[in-house]
């Protein structure tokens, strides 16, 4: 289809095509299909019947002249009253100053805004003008240099100059089977709808094209790695494995056991394993992979477990080597500040098969790293490992076994889309004899009181986390600050106990320094920004206080809370918030009623969308321009369904039905646009 550059739009010269591109709008067809992310309703509503904080349209008449007060640079608010019939209401607006002239008495006026219920006021954020088509207006997300209006515009002459080379691309059989528009009346509906049913039509087409198109790579995927038989079929020695977990220092659990025997069917299966070990906190996924590798070691295999930080990569390195025998298993760490002597050393004894398990971070991919005999790679907390980092690790051995593994619960949605190519294990269950963390919702003016309550379990030995969620001041957010907290912890705690400051901003080795000195309990409270990594075991800490958790996510709570309750002592996890609307509240409730990761993640998914709960960059999640995996789940199944039938049909590529489809995949393959 038109993929033209966008610098041959009429309107369109250098300068504006760099600003587009920061949209990441390169061609004609990217700019077409630069959806809104929501539209404006602005059909009258009724006073009566909005909720409280909801974003709304109003029109009214404005029967107050405006009032603009300045305070401080550059900071303004702007005051007028309107009517809509009898009903008189209050609408601000911040910063905004150059509004004021469009605010005349007596004349009517579209504000939208944020409804506050109790106060009767509209907090405005734009007072709407002539863009609006209709009832209906597309919102774009646009930066500084590209105005809402600037876009509209020029997707109007996209679709002008290059609408009749919009090239249709499902099959004739899905688009009757889901009665589905073509595509053409569907992009353009898009942004131009006559009105809400047509907007409905297009975006149902339009969502279903990109999770069906997303599926068809992802499903060709899953085909190409069954079909090939191109893994190692690790045969290993399965008397040895036995009396290994028999001498196990505790009984595995039945979740544990079943996920152990899915991971060694597929070691012992000469197809490559790609699967995705999923378990809560504290669920005992080390174990399971520690199986996993000493199975690869008694085949005459060697195994990798690789992790994201030092500090993680040491914290395994000390529980694979509490598990193994050191006369029988021979084991190294690498990491990025292994001297140069030691590093040779190991170098040499990986390439020669010395070593037959190597821990270790991002060092493992470097230049100069070779196996003799790559088995089986286990990654940690994958979604933090770029797919190219993974590739180079695949490529270093003869394709490997790949174990992916995730303290992070991903619902299931979330997993057939961001992992839709992989296997997936699940740890439901938590091992016997762990006591519960228990959690607990105060407001900020209870502070004083758990402060109090904290000091008598630091007399009892302990430790404590004190989370906060930015380090600078922030305009927009009134968060506290990390050093203030700091400071007034040390006030408060001081000469007994010593408190310590962890951030985002600090250089690696300071952050390691720091985390080395609270593990050896030479400090007892490390206040920090959520800079704590997942996995880091401090069994000694059992108090976790979260500031301001209502910024945070469930899922995000939730990881922070699995950093205490790691050893057999009660522990407990203090969420400080004061939410300002009801899905605060009920994330809060959500947190102190249950212990459960895969429950949280759902009801996270629910409330705030995935975006949100995973932050899309680091979760390896795809990112589509109108499906949203959480709202449309029901589509995106539907979409994998039919995806799968298609790659269940015998040489489907050469029915002339499917050959946009074909033609789709091929350039896909071309622009190495597949996922590793």
């Amino acid at each position: 289809m038109v993929t033209t550059a966008v610098q041959f739009l009429k309107g369109v010269g250098e300068k504006r095509a760099q600003d587009l591109a920061e949209l990441g709008i390169l061609t004609v067809e990217d700019l077409m299909s630069y959806y809104p992310f929501r539209y404006e309703d602005i059909q009258e509503r009724d006073l009566q019947e909005i909720q409280d904080q909801e974003k709304v349209t109003i029109k009214g008449v404005v029967v107050s002249p405006p009032v603009l007060n300045r305070f401080g640079y550059k900071k303004s608010r702007l005051q007028f009253r309107m009517m809509q019939d009898h009903g008189v209401f209050n609408v601000s607006f911040f910063n905004q100053p150059y509004l004021k002239d469009k605010a005349i008495m007596g004349e009517e006026l579209a504000v939208y805004g944020k409804w506050d219920a109790k106060r009767q006021a509209l907090t405005g954020m734009k007072i709407l003008g002539s863009q609006s088509q209709g009832d209906f207006a597309p919102i774009y997300h646009v930066n500084k240099k590209i105005k809402q209006r600037t876009l509209i515009e020029l997707i109007r002459q996209a679709f002008t100059q290059f609408g009749e080379e919009i090239e249709e691309n499902l099959p004739l059989s899905l688009r009757e089977k889901y009665r589905l528009i073509d595509r053409k009346q569907a992009m353009f509906a898009m942004h131009f709808p006559e009105n809400p049913e047509e907007n409905h039509q297009a975006k149902r087409r339009v969502i279903f094209e990109e999770f069906f198109l997303f599926q068809l790579k992802v499903q060709g995927l899953k085909q190409k790695e069954k079909a090939e038989v191109n893994g190692i079929a690790i045969q290993y020695d399965v008397q040895r494995l036995k009396q290994f977990t028999q001498k196990l220092p505790f009984e595995l659990t039945n979740a544990q056991k079943r996920v152990t025997n899915e991971i060694c069917s597929d070691l012992r299966s000469p197809r490559h394993m790609q699967r995705l070990l999923q378990g809560d906190v504290g669920s005992g996924k080390t174990v399971v992979a520690a199986i996993a590798l000493y199975a690869t070691v008694t085949a005459g295999f060697q195994g990798a477990l690789m992790v994201p930080t030092e500090i993680l990569a040491q914290q395994h390195m000390e529980s694979l080597n509490q598990l193994f025998d050191p006369l029988e298993i021979r084991t190294a760490l690498l990491t990025g500040s292994t001297k140069a002597k030691e590093r040779r050393v190991i170098l040499e004894q990986l390439a020669n098969g010395e070593i037959d398990i190597i821990v270790g971070t991002h060092a493992l991919i470097q230049e100069g790293v070779n196996f003799a005999y790559l088995g089986l790679v286990i990654t940690d907390e994958q979604h933090r490992f770029g797919v190219n980092q993974r590739r180079v690790l695949r490529e270093k051995g003869l394709h490997p076994d790949v174990l992916f593994m995730t303290a992070t619960p991903i619902p299931r949605t979330l997993a057939i889309t961001a992992y839709g190519e992989m296997d997936v294990s699940i740890i439901d269950e938590l091992p016997a004899g762990r006591v519960p963390i228990e959690t607990r919702w105060i407001r900020p003016p209870q502070l004083d009181s758990v402060l109090e309550w904290s000091f008598r379990e630091l007399q009892q030995g302990h430790q404590m986390y004190v989370i906060c969620p930015l380090i600078e001041e922030s305009e927009s957010l009134d968060v506290k600050n990390a050093v203030e907290i700091y400071e007034r912890l040390q006030a408060y705690f001081a000469p007994d106990y010593q408190v310590d400051l962890l951030h985002g901003k600090m250089k690696n080795q300071e952050k390691e320094t720091i985390m080395e000195t609270f593990k050896n309990n030479d400090t007892q409270i490390l206040v920090s920004t959520t800079v704590i990594e997942v996995g880091v075991n401090v069994p000694n800490a059992t108090v976790m206080l979260i500031m301001d958790a209502d910024r945070f996510g469930l899922a995000q709570l939730h990881q922070l809370r699995g950093r205490v309750g790691r050893g057999a002592q009660a522990s407990y996890c203090i969420l400080v918030a004061d939410p300002k609307n009801e899905m605060g509240v009920e994330r809060m409730k959500i947190m102190t009623e249950t212990n459960n990761g895969f429950l949280l993640s759902e009801k996270d998914l629910e409330l705030r969308g995935p975006g949100e709960v995973f932050g899309f960059r680091q979760s390896g999640l795809p990112q589509f321009m109108a499906g949203d995996i959480v709202a449309d789940a029901t589509i995106l199944e539907v979409a994998r369904q039919e995806a799968q039938e298609i790659w269940k049909k015998q040489n489907w590529q050469v029915l002339p039905d499917y050959a946009p489809l074909a033609d789709y995949l091929e350039k896909q393959a071309a622009e190495n646009q597949f996922f590793d």
